[in-house]
């Protein structure tokens, strides 16, 4: 049996495990990242992870075919180089090519988001299909289109970056410098922000409940709750989220017209509270309604697996280009 290692790096955690031919994970570590620290010295820690992932099992090198890796940040997949991550201060580090040297074994290196969706591809939510869209709602949005099966990244490094396609145009500030993204309207960070907003507004609102008075405790678990609890306040942010999420799923679908489209991330925890008014959101405003495919909107499988699953299957299975 042929072995591939999966590496997720996070900003708190850099996690790896050794995946198998049928997409499982046979055994995953976690180290902390320490992202103050030089670009050297992490990937000196991803290696000595990687050995002893690979000691641990027991599985031999010559099993392992090789190891991928999900990075935050622009990456240019092709030159393996991490060309810009804000969270670690990184501009043009060549993380391929130097794990590969200090592993000896051929790496492979694309955006942590990508590597998600191709995880839920692979073995997750999305594994009966060949095209999908994820969007992961965190801190900030991040976008994985898999087109046949491989991810799409555009001709060069920072494509296919959909939180930071144009929501409204000025409207809220982003974290990339820009105003009215994507992100700036459906990442949790922006849903806490209205919801802090809409409570100041409304001394009456059950939201100031469901954070023990206190709007600095405000998560994104917080609006939904005092929705659920009748508060038309708090439903008045919820309905405002789910328009601003289904209007740029509405413009994903028109350029991708994936076959699903996978949401990921905390928010996403709301299940069908979210999903069942996206899904009809979306029916009703894509392109050609439904004399059209309108693909399923649905929640990510793998959670904190995708990851390490995606980032596996950036090694091909032989020089023919086939993953495996």
């Amino acid at each position: 049996m042929q072995f591939r290692i999966g590496i997720d790096l996070g900003g708190t955690n850099i996690k790896a495990g050794i995946v198998n031919e049928n997409y499982e994970i046979l055994l995953e570590k976690s180290i902390p990242t320490l992202v103050k620290r030089s670009a050297d010295e992490v990937i000196r820690d991803m290696a000595a992870l990687v050995r002893s992932l690979i000691q641990e099992a027991g599985i031999g090198m010559q099993t392992v075919l090789g190891a991928g890796v999900g990075s935050p940040g622009t990456v240019d997949a092709k030159k393996g180089i991490v060309v810009y991550s804000n969270n670690f201060g990184w501009e043009d580090i060549r993380l391929g090519e130097c794990l590969s040297a200090a592993l000896h074994m051929p790496v492979r290196v694309s955006n942590d988001a990508n590597c998600a969706a191709l995880g839920e591809v692979r073995a997750g939510a999305a594994r009966k299909y060949a095209n999908c869209v994820l969007l992961t709602l965190g801190t900030g949005v991040g976008s994985g289109i898999v087109i046949d099966g491989h991810i799409f990244e555009g001709a060069h490094a920072g494509g296919a970056e959909l939180g930071h396609t144009s929501l409204v145009a000025d409207g809220e500030e982003c974290t990339c410098g820009r105003r009215g993204c994507l992100e700036a309207y459906v990442s949790a960070t922006a849903l806490i922000r209205d919801t802090r907003r809409a409570a100041g507004a409304d001394p009456a609102s059950m939201i100031w409940r469901f954070c023990n008075g206190d709007l600095e405790r405000v998560n994104g678990r917080t609006v939904f709750d005092a929705s659920a609890a009748g508060d038309d306040c708090a439903r008045g942010v919820v309905d405002r989220y789910i328009r601003y999420l289904g209007e740029g799923i509405v413009n994903a679908v028109n350029l991708f017209r994936p076959d699903i489209v996978l949401l990921g991330g905390g928010v996403c925890k709301q299940g069908e509270i979210l999903t069942k008014p996206l899904n009809a959101y979306v029916g009703r405003h894509c392109f050609a309604g439904d004399k059209g495919f309108i693909p399923e909107i649905g929640i990510a499988g793998l959670e904190n697996s995708a990851g390490i699953i995606g980032a596996a299957a950036l090694i091909l299975a032989d020089t023919e280009g086939v993953a495996f």
